[in-house]
């Protein structure tokens, strides 16, 4: 049992007991601690990358603590150590609560170890899924099948890691319980030059498995080559992008980061709870378009946002957070839950054990509509067709905006015209998101690119949408329409 491997590796092996634990929140809970928790991590890291045809770099790491949470009301303690030992754990508690600065007595529930049943991706280590040479020889093909599909190739850049961690949460309310989580990552950048003019194209792929999914027919390693030579290869023959505002078409997969950006953020419970947030004491109201429905997955198989627990150890949900438009529920960590009256939705996530779990997106996509994405173009006279993004940046307290494209096309009497580059899509995600009038039924999850980053933290998100029509936005561009 995945319990049994977890609390041998994580406390067995450095001896410490489920009493130990017990002991050491009933400790902190003496002083009139709301709630207290610890976390515990074990992470294995490697990564190598090819560069001007040799292997570059290649890093391989071990990282491993504890991280202590305590909490009276809203004031939180924390403290967190590299190392997992009974010592550090005493300590750490310590520090913790000394930062609340509280006395009395709060109860501890008795720790009840509890086995997570989704089987949403596997236990095996991807590290050693591979041998070394293996791993090697799959860059070197990469390589080589890049820069034999068009000469005009002069550079590939590629890259491969994975990381193999296992969690423990025990929690003052009685909970323990533990994961194994898999990640595995291949990005391919390809540089392509013409007539002194160099473009760049991307392509990834990240799922929560071993290397071995690179090799399976649904992330061919050609089909991920040939997505980033081709965005390569389009901007080499892209004309500047029209300025100004028309209709904008967002393809389906990975626009939906615009989607994460402009929403998602602003439907994470903190900045509700302080009131930050464009969506603030909205509950139950429209909000946007009653043609989308936005929800926030942490159980899709494999993919590179899931979880079996969150960071604080609730199990993940399927949460819709709008319904046909209606705001009806925000992503909640158990801290803001409290706070806010509500429950948690398994969306307390954090980059490591020296960080603090805070609300955060796993997989959030919009569901589909029923139109044809052939329809949703055609019924577009002239606007963009917005394919893929390079970056972008939105102010949570106003849902303002900025989306860099990095594949797009002008769209011209209902067809899908010549490509453009250098166009920034600008708005603001309640304005923008009420302008939706088409959804396409091609729902796609991005092939796993993103990561998200909040108060210094980073963390593996997945984003996905159907194509969408949006009848009026600002295109930042080049030339005047």
């Amino acid at each position: 049992m995945i319990l049994d491997q977890v609390t041998d590796i994580l406390l067995t092996q450095n001896k410490i007991a489920h009493s130990d634990l017990f002991s050491i929140l009933e400790y902190v809970n003496n002083y009139n601690i709301h709630y207290s928790d610890i976390y515990i991590q074990l992470l294995y890291y490697e990564q190598l990358v090819m560069e001007n045809n040799i292997i570059k770099h290649s890093n391989y790491s071990v990282d491993n603590g504890v991280g202590i949470r305590v909490i009276h009301n809203n004031k939180t303690g924390f403290a967190y150590a590299n190392q997992i030992n009974n010592d550090t754990l005493q300590k750490s508690i310590i520090l913790a609560r000394d930062i609340t600065n509280q006395y009395g007595n709060f109860k501890v529930k008795i720790l009840t170890p509890q086995n997570i049943q989704q089987n949403i991706y596997s236990h095996n280590n991807p590290l050693n899924s591979l041998n070394m040479d293996d791993k090697i020889s799959l860059l070197y093909n990469i390589n080589h099948t890049a820069r034999n599909m068009d000469r005009r190739v002069k550079e590939v850049i590629v890259t491969l890691s994975s990381s193999y961690e296992y969690i423990l949460v025990a929690t003052s309310d009685g909970i323990l319980t533990v994961d194994i989580r898999p990640l595995v990552n291949l990005s391919i950048n390809v540089q392509v030059e013409q007539d002194n003019k160099i473009e760049w194209g991307s392509s990834s792929s990240s799922k929560r498995t071993d290397y071995k999914c690179f090799f399976e027919k649904d992330i061919c390693v050609h089909d991920l080559v040939y997505n980033a030579l081709k965005i390569a290869l389009v901007n080499l023959s892209a004309i500047p992008a029209p300025a100004g505002t028309m209709p904008v078409v967002l393809g389906s997969g990975w626009p939906g980061v615009l989607l994460h950006e402009a929403v998602g953020h602003g439907l994470e419970s903190d900045f509700n709870r302080q009131g930050s947030s464009v969506f603030s004491n909205k509950l139950n109201t429209l909000v946007i378009s009653e043609l989308c429905t936005i929800v926030d997955d942490g159980t899709l198989q494999d993919s590179r946002g899931s979880l079996r627990i969150d960071d604080e150890g609730t199990p993940s949900q399927y949460n819709v957070l709008i319904k046909n438009g209606y705001l009806v529920k925000y992503m909640q960590d158990k801290l803001n839950a409290k706070l806010m009256g509500l429950k948690p939705t398994g969306n307390g996530r954090r980059e490591s054990y020296a960080h603090l779990p805070i609300p955060r997106m796993t997989n959030t996509y919009m569901l589909p509509g029923n139109i044809n994405t052939q329809d949703i173009i055609k019924s577009v006279d002239y606007g963009i067709y917005a394919v893929n993004f390079s970056g972008g940046q939105v102010d949570i307290t106003s849902g303002k905006f900025v989306f860099s494209t990095s594949e797009a096309y002008l769209i011209k009497n209902g067809y899908i015209n010549k490509p453009i580059k250098n166009a920034t899509l600008i708005g603001s995600g309640i304005e923008i998101m009420n302008k939706i009038s088409m959804i396409g039924n091609d729902l796609k999850i991005d092939s796993g690119i993103g990561l998200c980053s909040k108060n210094g933290q980073t963390i593996p998100v997945t984003v996905g949408q159907p194509t969408i029509k949006i009848d009026q936005m600002v295109v930042g561009g080049t030339k005047i329409k």
